[in-house]
């Protein structure tokens, strides 16, 4: 390689400081979607008690910030294509806030519910946005692992919420209304920020989409090559008919193989048995025999976990590849599950083996959070064609939080009607069809630029064998 090679890949690789606050309001944002969904875990116990509820509204309670995804992930896509991803996200950060403190001020576990639907709304509408905002500001180099800072950071806010919930001194209400300091915080970075350089170019606005890869590119880099090539794709798109285009053009037969990838993930990434963990862990323990303080510690352990996990897939994804990290993690998570399951079904839950079933819990969030969940929303971040990216990522977000929600409202209930042991094995099945899903269907992307995505799209060349060569450009 020669020295000028050698310096077009250090330019490539580099960071300036307007990438560095994109790359904190992501991580905030993921920190919000963590610590809002994580902190109902250990909160739960203390409103139970409070309110006096049953499974049907603990659980209406705990799925209402889901239901608000589902409805934020759509309305989030409109938004984005229409306003911008900048200024959506701008209006998100706001229902955060506000969300956040109305959940704190609730006075009955109704008005809790809903106000946890409208926290939700700021959430799904997060999910869609911010990540494909970070993916179309990142250079191709560095896409996967600023788009996995949000997904980094959700651990962060998961650890934090199961710190907090284990202290047993903080107010559920402190807790929640708590949120809405860092959702200030990222209004306040977003403000400084350009919109996206390929929005601009979609609305005709080339020349400044040109001083917005100048002000996010370190000095030195190729901004003209990269411009032509999102002007490129544009140009090809906007020679499509209007059918191909949003919405409609997520129903022809040449993005379908998209589509189905990223919502197949996206379902699989909570059919794992992720969220069963986070949301309910606490409950099923207490419920089981361990002592609140115990279940509370177990669920930092889990938070811890999942961080840490998080953390070593952020920094080997890049060289791992995506793909091959999902199919050598997923089998863990599987059989950590079949083995939890059988301590229930057979009857050896009991206080003798604790330390065999938390062992089993750390070792499936391990394999999960550092496989599978990294896939969730990078995917949705960087598979689907500039002219449906927006809708793409609307589907395939609402797809992983009405995945969510179903679990959510049914899991209690599933476990009262065949049993905690069954369930865990119910999910281990979830995550045999996972590896399936991946190795038949699921191509490498790691190092293929968004355009050279598209693409393969385009040409009909969307299997895992049409992508054996990994491309950094």
């Amino acid at each position: 390689m020669t020295q000028t090679e050698d310096r077009s890949e250090a330019q490539e690789g580099a960071l300036n400081g307007l990438m560095l606050v994109v790359a904190v309001v992501s991580a905030v944002s993921g920190l919000l979607y963590g610590y809002d969904t994580g902190i109902i875990s250990g909160a739960l116990l203390q409103i139970s008690e409070e309110f006096s509820l049953g499974n049907g509204l603990e659980q209406a309670i705990a799925a209402g910030i889901l239901l608000g995804a589902v409805i934020g992930a759509l309305g989030g896509s409109l938004l984005s294509e229409r306003w911008g991803r900048h200024r959506t996200i701008l209006l998100i950060c706001s229902i955060f806030v506000s969300g956040s403190l109305l959940c704190a001020i609730s006075p009955s576990p109704v008005l809790l519910a809903l106000a946890r639907v409208l926290l939700g709304v700021a959430v799904g509408g997060a999910t869609q946005t911010v990540p494909m905002y970070v993916a179309e500001m990142a250079p191709a180099r560095l896409r996967g692992r600023l788009v996995l800072c949000f997904q980094l950071a959700i651990g962060v806010g998961i650890v934090i919420s199961t710190l907090v919930g284990a202290t047993e001194l903080v107010d559920w209400r402190v807790s929640i209304g708590a949120a809405a300091v860092p959702a200030l915080i990222m209004l306040l970075l977003q403000l400084r920020l350009p919109e996206s350089p390929r929005w601009l170019v979609k609305q005709g606005r080339r020349d400044e989409a040109e001083a917005v890869l100048r002000r996010v590119r370190p000095d030195g880099y190729p901004v003209e090559q990269e411009l032509e090539e999102i002007v490129e794709v544009e140009e090809r798109k906007a020679e499509t008919k209007v059918r191909d285009r949003g919405w409609s053009g997520l129903r022809r037969p040449w993005v379908r193989p998209a589509l189905v990838i990223g919502c197949g993930i996206a379902a699989l990434t909570q059919l794992s048995g992720i969220e069963m963990i986070i949301y309910y862990a606490p409950t099923i323990l207490t419920d089981n025999g361990f002592s609140t303080t115990a279940a509370l510690r177990v669920s930092v352990a889990l938070g811890v976990t999942y961080l840490l996990a998080q953390v070593v897939g952020l920094m080997i994804v890049d060289r791992v590849g995506r793909r091959r990290l999902t199919m050598v993690m997923v089998p863990g998570a599987a059989l950590s599950l079949f083995v939890l399951g059988t301590f229930f079904v057979t009857g050896n839950a009991g206080q003798d083996n604790v330390p065999f079933i938390v062992t089993c819990l750390i070792v499936f969030m391990l394999f999960n959070a550092g496989g599978l969940q990294l896939m969730g929303w990078l995917t949705g971040s960087e598979i689907y064609p500039l002219a449906v990216r927006g809708a793409g990522t609307a589907v395939q977000s609402a797809t992983l939080w009405g995945t969510n929600l179903l679990i959510t409202l049914t899991l209690l209930t599933m476990i009262e009607v065949l049993g905690v042991g069954q369930v865990f094995w119910l999910y281990g099945l979830f995550n045999v069809a996972a590896w399936i899903f991946v190795w038949r269907l699921m191509p490498e992307l790691t190092g293929h630029s968004l355009e050279d995505i598209e693409s393969h799209l385009a040409e009909g060349r969307f299997t895992p064998a049409d992508f054996t060569e990994r491309r950094t450009a």
